[in-house]
């Protein structure tokens, strides 16, 4: 499995709707995103994957995660969201001219925005796009948007194509029916969760050497699917 490196956002909200609709709207631009909903989590992402951007629930920076500052690269980009009741102020101790902050419910376009402004900031690229990724004879050309097998070009459908960039975007990560709806079809689509099944079995025809037994697009048993790890 090849993927071309994205930029790297982390997350931390103990709401799970906000770490929904935030890392969606990252998804589709291109970052990699990973999210945590308690400090040891984040402290071990921060660690482990070293992202370029934090989006950090207030109550996180103020004791609710200690260690996020010592763990995180100095300068890192911290958008801070702080709820709505403790208004505009920034009681924690960030360098202003790598900490942004957005007031509680934040809408995830707000928070993109932010990510792209504090990356300019600091002379980081925007993430590239598109990205190239192969798996066996599989390759995914998002600039061309074309997809082949063993040289073979596919003729997918928009659908199609966007559901095999997302679960591939992440290989081994299992996407729940519902994830895949809201990065398919948009958080606002009111389809039933049973409409993957049908896109994922027409994509298996397609890409597949033998769509009855997968070997990309694999089934998660009670949760949905997930991209082979290989």
């Amino acid at each position: 499995m090849v993927v071309t490196a994205k930029r790297k956002v982390l997350i931390v909200d103990d709401d799970p709707q906000v770490l929904e609709s935030v890392r969606g709207h990252l998804q589709k631009d291109g970052y990699e995103v990973f999210a945590a909903q308690d400090g040891l989590e984040a402290q071990g992402l921060i660690s482990r994957r070293r992202p370029d951007v934090l989006v950090v629930e207030q109550s996180w920076l103020e004791g609710g995660c200690p260690g996020i500052e010592s763990v995180a690269p100095v300068g890192t980009p911290t958008i801070v969201l702080i709820p709505e009741a403790v208004g505009d102020e920034r009681p924690f101790d960030l360098e202003p001219e790598v900490c942004e902050h957005l007031l509680k419910p934040v809408d995830p376009c707000d928070v993109l925005s932010r990510v792209r402004a504090v990356l300019r900031q600091l002379g980081n690229e925007e993430p590239a796009q598109p990205m190239e990724i192969r798996c066996a004879d599989l390759v995914i050309d998002r600039r061309c948007h074309d997809v082949s097998v063993g040289g073979r070009s596919v003729d997918l459908t928009p659908t199609e194509f966007k559901l095999l960039e997302v679960l591939a975007g992440e290989p081994g990560r299992a996407f729940t029916r519902l994830e895949l709806l809201g990065q398919v079809f948009g958080h606002d689509y009111r389809g039933l969760e049973r409409t993957v099944d049908t896109h994922v079995k027409n994509l298996r025809k397609k890409i597949e050497p033998d769509p009855a037994d997968p070997m990309y697009v694999e089934t998660v048993y009670g949760v949905g699917y997930r991209f082979a790890e290989q």
